[in-house]
């Protein structure tokens, strides 16, 4: 049965759980989680979801944002991991052809560079085999002329050409949510705000969590057959909590990304290029701005506060002036960013950037099920190995038969497009309606890159804001009520940051509209003077965390 995905089910719904016992219990809130909270429930599993802060809140919402093959892995040889992940790019592009965009991607050749000609066009061509790629979306080598009026900006003068390729732009933290919507329309039941304190054991063997509801501050012990550890970087901790954390590792690395506006970086198109020190990093442009990253980096500090530092954002300011003498940036160009923490797996003697992106299963004596390591563009691949792993221990008990994955063949909410072109089709449409309204083109390339198909359910909620005047706040009036009702927003930052993305790629609009949202949930929830001030305060240090450097 259905589960309203709603804020109003995280509340009354809470309570119940402790009489409930359910096939699987999925630990971590991510795109990992979300992914096996799908896969499970899709095989006829009852699956609920704990995550202990807001869903995408960590490594989901901070990635480069791209649902790629991982070219550079060719270079270190994993050709199943290539292959794997980039067979994945096509099949989650179906699943929400809105979300999963086609991006090309420019690989400039300049002196001295990372890749050589020869090398860029057989390693293109290897990268499009694994991967399946056919058609238009096929690597062209292009000259200097032909590189240059692809992107002006390069440095004319090291240019030698370029390999041009596809990849897929997202928004990582969308493709969260919209794989936990669907989870809820399966059957699972997803929660946020639900901090799992420590395991309940029955002969040794792991049976339950106790829960702690970090805003109604019930706690609440919850029954399963199996527990799925997919909390990303705090993988180790709950390993540790299961007295099973021994034989491999977690090795967190950092990457940070930077945003600049478009203005200031005109890019064209995505570039992905080399950095003085051997790595390298992309620029991509995306509405009304350009981000760069990533830094990979060694991280053994907080986890729960995960900060931009100078040195990082510097770093990526100087990589950019290097490629694009054009351009010029300093810090205060940068308008936010984001910095997020991989969850990897330790290899002795290597370096942050050499380390592995496969994902690894670890099964303790208990029974808890740990999965890391891993790529977004991998998520679903990931969950299935894990579910595999619940189902033949089901079938070997007698109790449940085995049900293979059929993820693959699923739409996401929104996303229910034949291809890309229907994509734009729809945006157009879009578009001529907002126009009329008085919106730029912006808010219809928004609202459906954002909510896909479901844009349709937002325009349909303006009347009931007949007497706003600004077509913006209207929009986002309709918006917030909207994910109030399908998207279990249970504080402002969480529409904010996870929702719409509003903090990284149109942080004014924050500005502009943060007391709007306020009066919203203040009206939603009947919040007090107290309360108002707390949320606020969690605005003001979401706002400073990714506007200023350390």
């Amino acid at each position: 049965m259905e589960f309203q995905f709603s804020a109003s089910s995280h509340f009354n719904k809470f309570k119940s759980l402790s009489t409930k016992r359910f096939d699987v219990i999925v630990v971590g809130g991510g795109i990992t989680g979300a992914g096996i909270a799908v896969d499970a429930a899709k095989r006829g599993l009852k699956v609920v979801l704990f995550e202990k802060g807001d869903f995408a809140s960590g490594t989901s919402s901070r990635s480069t944002k791209l649902i790629h093959g991982g070219l550079r892995y060719l270079k270190q040889l994993e050709i199943g991991l290539v292959r794997e992940v980039g067979m994945e790019r096509s099949i989650v592009h179906k699943m929400a052809p809105h979300m999963v965009i086609p991006e090309k991607m420019l690989l400039p050749l300049v002196e001295d560079g990372t890749f050589g000609k020869w090398a860029t066009s057989l390693g293109l061509w290897v990268y499009d085999v694994l991967a399946g790629v056919d058609g238009d979306d096929r690597r062209e080598m292009l000259n200097h002329e032909e590189t240059l009026a692809k992107e002006p900006l390069l440095n004319p003068e090291k240019l030698i050409g370029s390999g041009y390729y596809a990849e897929y732009r997202t928004d990582d933290a969308r493709l969260t949510i919209e794989n936990m919507k669907k989870a809820a329309q399966l059957g699972a039941m997803p929660f946020n705000y639900c901090h799992v304190k420590e395991f309940i054991y029955k002969k040794s063997k792991v049976v339950g969590v106790k829960v702690f509801n970090e805003i109604t501050g019930e706690e609440i012990e919850v029954k399963s057959n199996y527990i799925i550890n997919a909390a990303g970087p705090w993988v180790d901790t709950l390993r540790d909590q299961d007295h099973s954390l021994e034989g491999k590792r977690l090795h967190l690395t950092k990457g940070v990304h930077i945003v600049v506006p478009h203005s200031k970086f005109p890019l064209k198109q995505a570039v992905y290029f080399d950095v003085p020190d051997g790595r390298m990093i992309f620029a991509i442009p995306r509405g009304k701005i350009t981000y760069i990253g990533t830094t990979d980096t060694d991280y053994k500090d907080n986890k729960d506060l995960v900060l931009t530092k100078k040195e990082d954002a510097d770093y990526l300011l100087s990589a950019v002036m290097n490629t694009f003498p054009s351009v010029h940036l300093t810090i205060k160009d940068v308008c936010s960013s984001w910095a997020g923490l991989r969850p990897l797996i330790h290899e002795d003697g290597k370096s942050a950037s050499e380390l592995s992106r496969k994902d690894e299963i670890f099964e303790s004596e208990s029974g808890l099920l740990s999965i890391a390591g891993g790529k977004l563009t991998g998520y679903r691949k990931m969950a299935e190995r894990i579910v595999d792993v619940v189902m033949e221990r089901m079938y070997e008990k007698n109790e449940h038969k085995f049900v293979k994955c059929s993820t693959d063949s699923l739409t996401l909410p929104g996303g229910d497009f034949k291809n890309y072109k229907a994509v734009e089709k729809y945006t157009s449409e879009i578009g001529k309606a907002l126009k009329k309204l008085g919106a730029s083109p912006y808010e219809s390339w928004y609202l459906v890159s954002t909510y896909g198909k479901q844009t349709d359910t937002i325009l349909s909620m303006l009347p009931d804001y007949q007497q706003v005047d600004d077509i913006r706040e209207k929009l986002l009036m309709a918006e917030l009520d909207f994910s109030f009702e399908n998207e279990m927003i249970c504080r402002p930052v969480d529409y904010l940051v996870q929702r719409s993305g509003r903090l990284y790629f149109d942080i004014e609009s924050i500005h502009a509209f943060s007391d709007i949202t306020l009066k919203f949930f203040t009206e939603k929830f009947g919040w007090d003077q107290a309360r108002i001030a707390l949320e606020t305060q969690a605005i003001d240090e979401a706002m400073k965390r990714v506007t200023s450097f350390v």
